[in-house]
């Protein structure tokens, strides 16, 4: 068992159609998911250069946010909007760091651009004073994460929710890149990660013999092993390189928790494994120590692949995923698109 990596670089064809959907409805059409952007009253250009006007209304889960003027102190509630606005050259006021990582820390792959951000968590129960004496003039999160303190949140800045976490993660970057008046980087953020995407899973193929290997997701938590579906963050960005998935995750859906005993099903070409901060509080040495798993074609064929929890499961966004391609391009025996 081994590996961890990086990626880079992939085709834009189907996410540029995508998130174009989503952004041209953001900017006044009936968008799917309701994330229309009206500009309000006499919109003002904003910052030279950007194409954004403000102020504008941002139509999200929980209601309408109007914000005034393109956001500078910006507070994000969760790492995939951490992911997303870093992305796009923000450095957010206060952040939260992933859940599941109770030590705390901000993910180490994005590190270099979060010096100056500020620790408001916990997660579940962020820090509301210190949000407020940040005086933030945008808060992003999600409406599973923070609906019940969105009222409160709401009083102090604009607060955007989208709806979910996870599988949404593209569409949940058009909504925020609205709000923050950075749509066009959203969109080609998005497009050239996908142009790089459909690159790496063209040179999986033909080092295949033109057949995709199949690739499945494991994740060790505190708690009954999951493996992760197509309705995931990683399922997403599998689907986008081109692999195939083991019976018990080409569902619709986001994960299937297995004991040790159905470990079997989380059997394919590729295994990559994640493990949910302490592994201790896991049962990853009860599970990998079973028959069972020992009897994976993966296992005796030396082909299961430890790779961060940190880009796979936490990351949902374009920075995680691109880092993503970089580790499936190391399991797979070709080099990452560049």
């Amino acid at each position: 068992m081994n590996r961890s990596v990086r990626a880079r670089r992939l085709p834009a064809a189907v996410l540029a159609v995508a998130l174009s959907t989503t952004l041209l409805s953001a900017c006044g059409s009936n968008g799917d998911s309701g994330n229309a952007a009206k500009p309000a009253g006499d919109a003002a250009p904003a910052a030279a250069g950007s194409g954004a006007v403000f102020p504008r209304s941002v139509t999200h889960a929980a209601g309408t946010a109007e914000i005034k003027a393109q956001p500078k102190r910006v507070v994000v509630l969760d790492s995939g909007e951490l992911d997303d606005v870093t992305l796009l050259g923000i450095t957010p006021v206060g952040a939260v760091s992933p859940h599941m990582k109770t030590e705390g820390g901000f993910p180490g792959y994005l590190k270099d651009k979060v010096k100056d951000t500020k620790d408001v968590g916990p997660m579940a129960e962020p820090n509301l004073e210190l949000i407020a004496s940040l005086k933030p003039d945008l808060i992003l999160s999600s409406k599973v994460r923070h609906a019940k303190v969105y009222d409160k949140l709401n009083a102090v800045a604009p607060t955007v929710l989208a709806e979910t976490t996870g599988f949404p993660w593209k569409e949940n970057l058009a909504l925020y890149a609205q709000a923050l008046g950075k749509e066009a980087e959203a969109k080609k953020a998005l497009a050239d990660y996908e142009a790089r995407a459909a690159r790496l899973g063209e040179a999986i193929k033909a080092k295949y013999n033109g057949t995709a290997p199949t690739a499945s997701v494991v994740r060790f938590v505190a708690g009954p092993t999951r493996l992760y579906q197509k309705q995931s963050f990683s399922g997403v960005v599998l689907k986008d390189v081109g692999l195939g998935r083991p019976a018990s995750q080409d569902v619709d859906k986001s994960m299937l928790e297995v004991s040790a005993e159905q470990i079997d099903q989380a059997d394919a070409d590729l295994v990559f494994v994640t493990v949910a901060d302490d592994p201790t509080k896991t049962k990853q040495s009860e599970v990998q120590g079973t028959p069972v798993w020992q009897g994976l074609n993966a296992v005796k064929n030396d082909k299961v692949f430890n790779v961060p929890d940190e880009t796979w499961m936490s990351g949902i966004g374009v920075q995680a995923a691109d880092a993503m391609l970089g580790d499936i391009a190391r399991a797979a025996g070709v080099d990452a698109p560049a």
